[in-house]
């Protein structure tokens, strides 16, 4: 079936219209640093011409509608994470795509990146440390991140040093962070943490900024107010779609 090109511009303009996503801006050493927010754990940044995805996941938007990555960072192989229909999308000839060991077997490509490796994407110096629970099971027991299988992701974009969670609760590696400028923790049951384990998490390293984020229904005055004598940490909260 052909449709009029005036209606075909009437479902374009439509599309647009239902991916309106909060941005942030910060003005970094070496220019300007835009954050997109995505929903749940899928993150956009913008930062001297290139563009990374983190996490892309068509549960969270259409990605066929969203710009192509020089850099798709992925946490693990989770499919809230890990979305072959969403990089397929975003990726392009000479895209970087760095992940974990056992999202690269469900995508069959990426450079894998594990735990306490670090590596450079032109001036961005990526760092990881691992992401994983240390209360939260399966009813057959499994931890549902176990340790070793999952990464969190250390950003040095100009002189910020922006920390993204991905699945982790509140690990010792998280809590000896230092220097952070924006955090983006996980918030939500069974799977991720409390409102008291973020807050147990932020006040040991001390993000000037936290965004709590993969919260799905979880109350977020909770955190707000947890954090509420914290006058140097800022908590931000952006919707989930």
């Amino acid at each position: 079936m052909r449709f009029p090109l005036s209606l075909l511009f009437t479902f374009s303009f439509l599309a647009s219209v239902a991916q309106q996503f909060e941005k942030d801006t910060f003005n970094a050493s070496d220019g300007q640093l835009t954050i997109t927010f995505i929903g749940h754990g899928s993150l956009m940044m913008e930062f001297e011409g290139s563009l990374i995805h983190i996490d892309p996941s068509s549960r969270e938007a259409d990605y066929s509608q969203l710009p192509d990555a020089d850099l798709i960072l992925i946490t693990h192989h989770h499919g809230d994470h890990c979305d072959p229909a969403a990089v397929e999308h975003i990726k392009k000839e000479g895209t970087t795509t760095a992940l974990t060991a056992l999202a690269k077997e469900k995508l069959g490509f990426g450079e894998v990146v594990n735990n306490h490796e670090n590596f450079d994407y032109k001036s961005i110096k990526i760092e990881t440390i691992p992401a994983y629970n240390l209360v939260h099971k399966r009813d057959n027991g499994e931890f549902f991140h176990p340790k070793g299988c999952c990464n969190s992701y250390i950003l040095n974009i100009g002189d910020k040093r922006i920390f993204v969670g991905g699945d982790t609760e509140n690990t010792p590696e998280m809590k000896a962070l230092e220097n952070i400028d924006i955090a983006f923790l996980p918030m939500n049951l069974p799977y991720t943490m409390t409102p008291e384990m973020v807050a147990d998490a932020v006040k040991a390293f001390r993000p000037k900024i936290l965004y709590p984020y993969h919260y799905g229904k979880t109350d977020t005055s909770i955190i707000q107010d947890l954090l509420k004598n914290e006058k140097e940490i800022e908590v931000r909260i952006r919707k989930e779609p």
